[in-house]
């Protein structure tokens, strides 16, 4: 398997790229949505961020990514009496195709086994591979609404249970969820667009500079992947250290009162509905804190923030016609002037 593009070498895109790495930072963010034109550089971010993920430790021969202090009933590997031999990993990047069956996505029973001896065993699916890591749905706007039911099951609840054909098994099933896809094709249903903390908007790249660029580390990528990804390996490895850094100091990364109250003024200022928004908004500005090597968050933190954890979460304003992300903007602008009015 050939070795993804650079995420160092991603020209633009500020604003994604930060989300992601956010999101590999705390994964209680939520994940991430991404939504943007055509060959904007949307799946190729996403694969490079797997390549940058610190590794995992899970025990041998587990199916379930277990945590070695924290078994799975089910798993043969977890409850057997010899003491467990732990390996590290990748952590796991899944991909859910669009036509993917409930059983390929949930688990089944395994037919092979049940043919061979009689006996009636569990053959985990995806959700299982994705657990402590990553599933990723690209044209996540055209997914099939049994599968939008199930996976909003899944992500509220950080456990998958089946029960089909005699068997009865739950095991966890805690991954950050990132979605991308083209508005044009599809709009999301408001339940699973509710569940990302992050969404981004992409787009082509504005100046003759920025699209010359990319043309040429594309063209140089293909001609020579491995010489192009050695080039570039010293700068991925900063930012894999980067992230390893953050995840690791990100539970000492304090939120002062004043930076929650901006965060709960800004939520009331654009009417938006539960807490989710304000809790997004803390754990963002935590993650990019920590990502700047910062044990307190700022203020500044929650601005430059806000847009991507508000603007999938406001409602709709007829007689507003500015895009979501101004209206983010502008309240944040008037809360923090201390200004009257209604984004």
């Amino acid at each position: 398997m050939s070795a993804p593009f650079p995420f160092a070498a991603i020209v633009g895109q500020e604003e994604m790229k930060q989300a992601l790495l956010m999101a590999a930072v705390d994964p209680l963010l939520g994940g991430v949505l991404v939504f943007g034109d055509r060959g904007t550089g949307k799946s190729t971010a996403v694969r490079a961020l797997a390549a940058l993920l610190p590794k995992i430790e899970l025990r041998e021969g587990c199916r379930y990514n277990c945590q070695p202090d924290k078994p799975v009933d089910i798993c043969p590997a977890c409850t057997g009496d010899k003491p467990p031999r732990v390996r590290t990993e990748p952590a796991p990047v899944i991909d859910l195709p669009l036509g993917a069956t409930e059983d390929r996505v949930c688990g089944a029973l395994d037919l092979e086994r049940a043919l061979v001896s009689g006996e009636k065993a569990f053959e985990p699916g995806l959700l299982a591979r994705a657990n402590r890591g990553f599933l990723y749905i690209d044209e996540v706007n055209l997914l099939e609404d049994h599968l939008v039911d199930l996976l909003l099951d899944v992500a509220a609840s950080g456990v998958n249970l089946v029960e089909r054909e005699g068997l009865s098994v739950r095991h966890p099933a805690r991954f950050v969820l990132i979605g991308s896809g083209n508005p044009e094709e599809g709009e999301l249903r408001p339940q699973l667009l509710d569940r990302f903390g992050l969404s981004v908007d992409v787009a082509s790249p504005d100046t003759l500079k920025e699209r010359v660029e990319v043309v040429r580390r594309r063209e140089a990528y293909e001609r020579d992947r491995d010489g192009f990804v050695r080039a570039w390996s010293r700068k991925d490895a900063a930012v894999r250290r980067k992230v390893a850094k953050a995840q690791a100091m990100l539970d000492q990364v304090e939120t002062p009162d004043a930076v929650l109250e901006l965060a709960a003024n800004i939520c009331l200022r654009l009417g938006v509905d539960g807490l989710r928004g304000e809790l997004t908004l803390m754990r963002a500005a935590r993650a990019r804190a920590a990502l700047a090597g910062r044990n307190e968050v700022t203020k500044v933190d929650l601005v430059a923030i806000a847009p991507m954890a508000l603007r999938h979460r406001l409602r709709r304003d007829p007689l507003d016609e500015a895009g979501s992300a101004v209206r983010v903007e502008r309240a944040v602008g008037e809360v923090a002037n201390g200004a009257a009015g209604h984004a």
